[in-house]
């Protein structure tokens, strides 16, 4: 489990951006895959989030997850709901103790959130497609509703595909390029011809900056380069695997 200090040193939070060290799966998952998503064994990914909140010191009970789909929809938690029951969004917030919000990712940003004074967390599930249509700021709305300052918000950015490690085409930058001009900072060159390496961690941080929140930490991870770490969905297609496995991030209020 990774965490970062300016979410690690906050009293009555607790949180981690989970590796695929120390899980049930086997094969090509083996690790603790926690996405139900995947054609793993549903068992084994019941036991791999129990391990993961037994970390937190929580029962297996408080996580909560939602059906991501890259959208930029926020449900406000009142209550842990089963995974059968989950929504459809990409974020989820609350200002409940006890309720560990989870976010799925394999190359996707994993953004957490807190607002110390208010007591309150998110959890944002930042693809590009998500975080260009407004996730990470959809999540600082709802918990702006629930009495957060974006002043005040922390921000905890995970592993995620990184730079030298997301080749994209030229369709790809232009369609940024026209959103702002501006963006071109967040490419370059590939070795390919025609092709671009794309920073969708600065990306991700330029949007919650644009949004007031300026206190903004990293782990600075690369989820396709480190295999021993963690699961990549761009690993899997490169390599024609069937499947792949999906890594939790988590933030919960004690």
């Amino acid at each position: 489990m990774i965490t970062l200090d300016l979410l690690a040193a906050q009293d009555g939070l607790r949180h981690g951006f989970f590796t695929r060290a120390d899980g049930v799966s086997a094969g090509i998952l083996a690790g603790m895959n926690c996405g139900y998503g995947s054609d793993d064994d549903p068992a084994n990914v019941t036991a791999n989030r129990a391990r993961a909140m037994a970390r937190l010191g929580l029962p297996a009970g408080a996580l909560t997850t939602v059906h991501q789909v890259h959208s930029p929809d926020v449900v406000t938690v009142e209550a842990p709901f089963p995974h059968a029951g989950a929504p459809r969004a990409d974020a989820l917030v609350t200002d409940r103790p006890g309720i560990a919000l989870g976010i799925l990712t394999a190359d996707c940003v994993p953004v957490l959130f807190h607002d110390p004074q208010a007591r309150v967390i998110g959890a944002a599930h930042a693809g590009w497609k998500g975080a260009v249509s407004g996730v990470l700021e959809a999540t600082i709305d709802a918990m702006t509703a629930l009495g957060a300052d974006p002043t005040r918000i922390l921000a905890g950015i995970g592993p995620h595909i990184g730079r030298d490690s997301y080749e994209v085409g030229p369709e790809f930058r232009d369609r940024f390029l026209s959103l702002d001009p501006a963006h071109h900072r967040l490419f370059r060159p590939s070795t390919r011809d025609g092709h671009w390496m794309f920073d969708i961690g600065a990306y991700v941080e330029g949007r919650l900056r644009t949004a007031g929140v300026t206190q903004v930490a990293a782990t600075g991870l690369d989820t396709l380069a480190r295999e021993d770490l963690f699961y990549s969905y761009r690993r899997a297609c490169l390599r024609n695997e069937p499947d792949y496995g999906r890594g939790l991030s988590a933030i919960c209020i004690t």
